[in-house]
């Protein structure tokens, strides 16, 4: 089905409206929990039900470009109850297996017939783009400790906005 959700959805209409409406809902839900209490505030405590909650919200990613996958399970991790630093470092938990998912499936489509050279140079990119994960990690991770989402939501909107506007004047 790869194939006939890319010709349905992989357009800038669909990313713009999914980049607006999430941008929204981010907005949205940190309004909502504005004084409350989170549910779960620590991994130990997300059980398997909410773990099929919040992983339900990737369904919505990995089918609608335009919705981040860390987005989508932030906003779902948010809407029932887990707490903003919680719901961030779950979602990291949950890319590494969507990721090594992905990752192979290219390494496979592509061949694993590799040069010594590229070899090489996906063992740097893959190094590299650790470092640089680890690193985004513990920014996000700090910032959203002392703020919430609504600059993301606002900057998801604006994007979103400025997608749509920028093909509809100039395509």
């Amino acid at each position: 089905m790869d194939d006939e959700l890319n010709t349905l959805f992989y357009n800038y209409q669909t990313v713009s409206i999914m980049l607006i409406l999430f941008g929204i809902l981010f907005i949205l839900i940190e309004n909502y929990n504005k004084g409350k209490e989170p549910k779960v505030t620590s991994i130990s405590q997300i059980t398997y039900q909410t773990a099929l909650l919040i992983g339900l919200f990737q369904l919505i990613a990995a089918v609608f470009p335009g919705t981040s996958r860390s987005g989508a399970t932030i906003v779902g991790a948010l809407l029932i109850g887990v707490s903003r630093t919680t719901a961030a470092e779950f979602t990291f938990f949950l890319a590494v297996p969507v990721m090594l998912g992905a990752s192979a499936l290219k390494l496979f489509k592509f061949g694993l017939d590799f040069t010594g050279t590229e070899m090489m140079l996906l063992l740097v990119g893959m190094l590299v783009a650790f470092i640089v994960s680890i690193l985004a990690i513990k920014f996000l991770i700090g910032y959203i400790k002392e703020h919430d989402f609504k600059v993301f939501g606002w900057y998801r909107v604006i994007l979103g906005c400025s997608v749509l506007g920028y093909f509809l004047l100039f395509a």
